[in-house]
């Protein structure tokens, strides 16, 4: 009767592991065919990174930075093609060096304001949110941390 209880135990353990999400699971077409995010990364001490892309009439690629506990978020373009009046660009390399930079240095000093300051001139679009949804891969890598934001759910 105790092995069995064991293994019972060890199967709904290995079951919720199957249904874990992980952050490839959180590249996804977001608008239908034009839209979505790939790239997820974990960057460790709670704070994610991804690649957002639209193609509609126009393109554009981004990257969306997360601290997973306080929902903190700061997001930019760093190319951009044929969206209205604008002209084109095409920054991503210096936007990755931006970030590879304050990534690689103490926490501490990497606030998404200093990396929004460094990249005033790199990106577009430069925003700096508090969300109240914990995204894919904040509920991917740390799931712990989503506080009282609402639980983000993979859609179908």
């Amino acid at each position: 009767m105790r092995e069995l209880a064991i293994i019972s135990t060890a199967a709904m353990l290995v079951a919720g592991q199957a249904d874990a999400l992980t952050l490839a699971d959180c590249n996804r077409i977001t608008h239908v065919s034009h839209g979505g995010q790939y790239g997820h990364r974990d960057l460790g001490e709670g704070r994610v990174i991804w690649t957002d892309w639209w193609t509609q009439e126009g393109s554009f690629k981004g990257f969306s930075l997360v601290e997973c506990a306080t929902g903190e978020t700061l997001s930019f373009r760093s190319a951009e093609e044929n969206m209205g009046r604008r002209s084109a660009f095409d920054r991503t390399d210096d936007a990755r060096e931006v970030l590879d930079r304050h990534q690689s240095g103490s926490r501490v000093f990497a606030t998404f304001e200093r990396i929004a300051a460094d990249l005033e001139h790199i990106g577009r679009d430069i925003t700096l949110a508090t969300e109240t949804d914990e995204t894919c891969a904040c509920a991917a890598a740390y799931p712990a941390l989503r506080g009282e934001k609402a639980e983000f759910t993979l859609a179908g």
